[in-house]
């Protein structure tokens, strides 16, 4: 009698297998929140992704609008050519959001794109990456930051880290 395991592998057993791949790419924004993390986002931009899109500098203005009390909120991101680009029409485009930030770094800019995940449904995740000086103090503080807003908070130990994630979350 052949193994469960053998019988699974004949032509047979083979020709009732799925033949083509279970999922898509996702349209995935990664965003620097710092000049550090910002370095890093470029350096991984650089290699080959499915569907992920890469910015950095958050930016923020207040615009009034006539006739109407109080103001809104406008922000905008620079993209790796220097584009910038609406932040929430970006993430209205896309599955969820990354952002990236170095300890010790503020990282309060992460509540305005949280603001946008939440208005169109999206996740938005978070990674912190520690220098080799950064104490656990300065990866606490901006894990602070971070934790309110994200449904997944890790720490990143370095670019391979983050690559090898933004691979699992097929971006």
């Amino acid at each position: 009698m052949q193994s469960e395991s053998a019988r699974m592998t004949t032509a047979r057993e083979a020709s009732y297998r799925v033949q083509y791949p279970n999922s898509k790419p996702r349209a995935v924004k990664v965003i620097a929140l710092d000049p550090a993390s910002a370095r890093i986002v470029d350096e991984i931009s650089k290699k080959s992704w499915n569907g992920a899109a890469f910015f950095t500098a958050p930016s923020f203005t207040t615009e009034e609008t006539p006739g109407a009390t109080g103001s809104g909120l406008k922000a905008w991101l620079k993209d790796l050519a220097g584009r910038t680009m609406d932040l929430v029409s970006e993430i209205e485009h896309c599955d969820f959001a990354v952002v990236i930030t170095t300890a010790g770094t503020d990282a309060r800019a992460v509540s305005v794109i949280a603001d946008a995940c939440a208005l169109y449904h999206k996740s938005l995740v978070g990674l912190v990456v520690p220098g080799t000086d950064d104490s656990d103090a300065a990866v606490t503080q901006s894990m602070k930051h971070l934790r309110p807003y994200t449904r997944m908070l890790v720490i990143a130990s370095g670019t391979d880290y983050i690559e090898a994630m933004l691979t699992a979350l097929r971006a």
